[in-house]
């Protein structure tokens, strides 16, 4: 339990840094783009005012609430299932890394209004027209940890 609270507090603090650093100190919400490795790296700014690829934006200001209550709410409950069930060491990562993006993007939301969007990867011909942050990723990465590796014949794995 004790993993998921560290990797939890670990992924926040990297979210919110990472962002501060983009935003503020390079000010990359006025310059607007930075290239730091093309096509592989760049630092593209976008305000994410819906969901994943910017789904639901049109309805920003209601829905800016749902999403931070939305965030708090399956942080609670993947804390409180993981505390249950008594993952293995890599479900209590999962569900760490799931908990601090999430709570990561509803902090943008509550003080920005909308989640702070940057990285911008291509490769190999395909140019990703999409931002996204470091919270996304371990969204993703905790979600499919979970996937993988919960379940009545998993947890002890």
């Amino acid at each position: 339990m004790r993993l998921t609270l560290w990797t939890a507090l670990i992924i926040f603090l990297l979210d919110q840094m990472s962002k501060w650093v983009v935003v503020h100190a390079l000010n990359l919400r006025s310059v607007g783009e930075i290239i730091v490795a093309q096509p592989y790296l760049v630092f593209r700014m976008a305000w994410n005012e819906g969901v994943n690829f910017g789904l639901f934006s049109d309805y920003a200001t209601l829905m800016r609430w749902v999403w931070v209550a939305l965030a708090v709410g399956v942080s609670i409950w993947v804390v409180t299932w993981a505390r249950k069930e008594g993952f293995s060491a890599i479900g209590n990562l999962s569900a760490g890394m799931l908990v601090g993006g999430a709570l990561g993007n509803a902090v943008d939301r509550v003080v920005y209004g909308a989640v702070a969007d940057f990285l911008n990867m291509s490769c190999c011909g395909f140019s990703n027209p999409y931002s996204f942050n470091v919270a996304d990723i371990a969204i993703f990465a905790g979600a499919f940890g979970l996937i993988l590796f919960t379940g009545e014949d998993k947890k002890r794995a």
